[in-house]
């Protein structure tokens, strides 16, 4: 009985110490990774500061309708046409030496500004070339705007050295297929030479007579005002040709920076300003730049207003077939090489300094409301 005892205590002994030291159950041997580190977000790639917007001024009264700030790298030739060549009668009609080319040396864009340029190279038939732009068949305005442009005539220095902003009929009477220069009239809101440094004429051309649309050269009106920068106002004695060159950024002459120069067209008059001073009042009426009764008779004189010496003149509407200043113009801006005594303040003396730039800002036209 003991001998059983101990034979089953032994084997029960057996059976539980294996069953302490041994563990027969399925292991998990997938290795377990640790929790990664949180990482931090990554810093957001800089937005690059969008180009500012052209600030185009506001005035109180006044709609912009249209405007060129030359901001892009060529020139926009939905806006502007180039005129090539040399024009009327081989001189643009002024005895101009210049011949006008669409290439970049003469018309470009940098920095936010249009650039037209005069050289002295030769070239085709000419040893000077020029650039010459204008708005003819794409942009036209007439009374109830307000027209202007920023330039700054910086080379301009020496005598037949010259820049104008100035425009032209767009509209012709019915029935004709053209308007004849001066019946149509003409406006120069910028003429400005190296000749006269320290002055811009303001003008207005016209004709006296109808004389069937045909050129007459007797028939041709002017009324046109000097412009002081140094002044702001019209001088007490019209200047002669002198005084060049001008130092660099002088700020009496044209070419010592930037100016504004502007033209008011109301349904009876041309106002033209620079800067904002108004400097010259044409009068398209007979008898109303003083307010006398009609006598047939141009007429201009020099008077007080806000304190400036300002020229008022009539008068520019001389026949019934056509009233010039009544209809749309379109703008011109061109640089030129003067050939004869009275074209770009005379005929391009041997020192002169080539090349010869002017810079325009902007130009803008403003309607009336």
């Amino acid at each position: 009985m003991k001998k059983v005892f101990l034979l089953l205590f032994s084997i029960t002994v057996w059976t539980i110490v294996p069953s302490c030291n041994k563990d027969d159950s399925p292991k998990d041997t997938t290795e377990v990774n640790p929790e990664p580190e949180p990482q931090p977000e990554p810093e957001p790639e800089p937005v690059p500061e969008p180009e500012p917007e052209p600030q185009v001024t506001s005035y109180t009264g006044y709609t912009l309708i249209w405007n060129d700030e030359f901001d892009g790298t060529i020139l926009d030739q939905t806006k502007w046409n180039f005129e090539t060549g040399t024009g009327v009668n081989g001189d643009f009609g002024t005895g101009q030496v210049d011949r006008a080319t669409d290439r970049t040396e003469n018309v470009n864009l940098t920095d936010g500004a249009l650039n037209i340029t005069t050289r002295k190279e030769s070239y085709m038939d000419r040893q000077y070339t020029s650039g010459r732009i204008n708005t003819e068949g794409k942009f036209s305005a007439g009374p109830g705007t307000r027209i202007e442009a920023r330039v700054w005539a910086r080379d301009v220095k020496y005598k037949g050295q010259g820049f104008a902003f100035w425009m032209m009929p767009a509209e012709i009477p019915a029935g004709e297929t053209y308007i004849m220069w001066p019946q149509g009239g003409e406006i120069d809101i910028m003429e400005y030479v190296g000749s006269i440094p320290y002055y811009n004429l303001g003008s207005v051309h016209y004709a006296w007579f109808w004389e069937d649309n045909q050129y007459q050269d007797w028939n041709h009106g002017h009324k046109g005002a000097y412009y002081s920068y140094e002044n702001e106002e019209v001088p007490a004695v019209n200047p002669d040709y002198g005084g060049w060159p001008v130092a660099a950024n002088n700020p009496n002459a044209g070419s010592g920076g930037y100016h504004l120069y502007r033209i008011d067209w109301f349904d009876n008059r041309i106002e033209f300003s620079i800067d904002g001073n108004v400097y010259h009042i044409n009068y398209f009426n007979d008898g109303d730049a003083m307010g006398n009764a009609p006598d047939g008779q141009d007429y201009d004189t020099k008077v007080t207003v806000d304190g400036k010496r300002t020229m008022k003149s009539e008068y520019s509407h001389h026949f019934d077939e056509w009233h010039p200043f009544s209809h749309e113009f379109y703008i011109i801006l061109s640089a030129g090489v003067g050939g004869t005594t009275y074209t770009y303040g005379g005929a391009i003396v041997p020192e002169a300094v080539f090349p010869c730039t002017t810079l325009i800002d902007y130009v803008r036209v403003y309607q009336r409301d």
